[in-house]
């Protein structure tokens, strides 16, 4: 085989750059502390690390946003701890009102409390965000949820909506709550209303009064026997005993759904008769003629004929009404300035009062359990991705990262070898024809 010196040259350079590119790959290797330079270096390897990566980024997105779901949480449920501590208060100065033995000054210096704490209620129910948005407003964060028009009722004028945050590949987490489900939709305990008086035998002496009616309790009163959807009426024989009817009566009296009868009032007409009817209750007072009737039906009255049948307002759905707890509030403080305000009418006020606050406290504990619970999942999330995370990296770590010891030995190696090619085309370059004829 025949050799030039040209070729001996040329694969003496292309021996040296070769063993040179090897020393210098294991040295940059070690100084990165990386095994993967380049994905030439091992494309299996190096397509896994890019999806660990884009995986890891991922994470990084939803730690985020879990931070961002717990910190709206818990500024919320701080809010709401703050509001139940204000119905707290607002039931003790209810059960104060209903002390009898109050002045109407009184029970104007408790409604002025009432007033400071309704004002307080409506700024905690408009609370924002760091961000500037309103907790309770659902989607529409820059509209204000509760206004007071100047009736003194109030409106909700957010959605009900309810503002999600993806905490996981397949996992959304709501972040907020509309403030009409918590404050608004809150069961009405005076959603009956109670007829006049009517009596067909006229002229009649009668003092009967019956108070406004107060559901009492919700389970009885939408149980197996439910109250009717259409009322009840009572009606009185002059010895004080009366009967409850079903409306709507029927033309021939004999056909009439009687639903309790021989009920019978206190005979001393100062004492006040509790009648409790399938979870409502009325209080009946004064003394009762012949032939009394009086209707307690849903909804509001807007007539009553000569022969007792009475007509409600079409447009309303009573055994659906709700009412929110700054009305309720409202209602009661109005109730306790008006000087007109009898002892009956303070105490059916009150009564309606601590029921409804009872509902909304409910409502408001039902919510922070709520958001209590997402906050468990919030924290399980976290850990489960803090868990992923150290997995990735283990990974990460077993494709990409060098073994200094197999790495410093085939360095040395490689040096070696690089310094006996060195040496090696020192002397074949040194050869000469003409030298050796000497």
């Amino acid at each position: 085989m025949r050799i030039s010196t040209v070729q001996a040259f040329n694969n003496g350079v292309a021996g040296l750059q070769r063993n040179y590119a090897n020393a210098t790959r294991t040295q940059e290797q070690i100084s990165t502390g990386n095994r993967i330079l380049t994905p030439a270096d091992d494309p299996v390897a190096s397509v896994r690390l890019l999806q660990l990566e884009q995986q890891q980024n991922v994470l990084s997105q939803y730690n985020s946003n879990l931070t961002a779901a717990k910190n709206s949480l818990t500024q919320e449920e701080v809010t709401l701890n703050s509001v139940n501590t204000v119905l707290q208060r607002v039931r003790e100065l209810a059960v104060q009102a209903g002390n009898g033995g109050l002045s109407a000054d009184d029970r104007k210096s408790i409604a002025a409390e009432l007033t400071e704490r309704e004002d307080e209620l409506l700024s905690l129910m408009n609370t924002r965000n760091a961000r500037g948005e309103y907790l309770f407003s659902g989607f529409q964060g820059k509209t204000q949820p509760f206004v007071r028009d100047g009736a003194g009722s109030y409106s909700y004028q957010g959605d009900e909506g309810q503002r999600k945050l993806q905490i996981a590949s397949s996992l959304n987490i709501p972040i907020s709550d509309n403030g009409k489900a918590i404050f608004q939709n809150i069961t009405n305990a005076g959603r009956l209303t109670t007829a006049p008086v009517f009596n067909a035998n006229a002229p009649v002496t009668s003092t009967l009064a019956v108070s406004a009616p107060l559901v009492s309790d919700e389970v009885a009163f939408s149980g197996a026997e439910p109250f009717p959807a259409e009322g009840i009426e009572l009606e009185f024989q002059g010895d004080g005993t009366y009967a409850i009817y079903q409306l709507p009566r029927a033309v021939a009296p004999a056909t009439d759904t009687v639903l309790a009868t021989n009920l019978s009032m206190d005979s001393d007409p100062q004492k006040s008769d509790k009648l409790v009817f399938r979870g409502v209750t009325v209080h009946l007072d004064g003394t009762p003629a012949d032939g009394d009737r009086v209707a307690i039906v849903p909804g509001r009255i807007s007539g009553i004929d000569a022969d007792g049948n009475i007509t409600r307002d079409p447009d309303i759905n009573p055994m659906q009404n709700k009412q929110g707890i700054l009305d309720t509030i409202a209602n009661l403080r109005s109730a306790l300035e008006n000087p007109n305000t009898n002892g009956n009418g303070v105490r059916d006020a009150v009564a309606v009062a601590l029921t409804n606050l009872d509902h909304g406290m409910i409502s408001v504990d039902a919510a922070r359990g709520n958001i209590g619970a997402r906050l468990n999942v919030i924290e399980t999330t976290q850990t489960d991705n803090e868990d992923v995370t150290l997995v990735n990296k283990s990974v990460q770590a077993e494709l990409r990262e060098l073994d200094y010891a197999e790495a410093l030995s085939r360095l040395s190696f490689q040096t070696i070898i690089l310094e006996a090619a060195q040496q090696s085309y020192v002397k074949i370059s040194g050869l000469n024809l003409f030298n050796a004829m000497r």
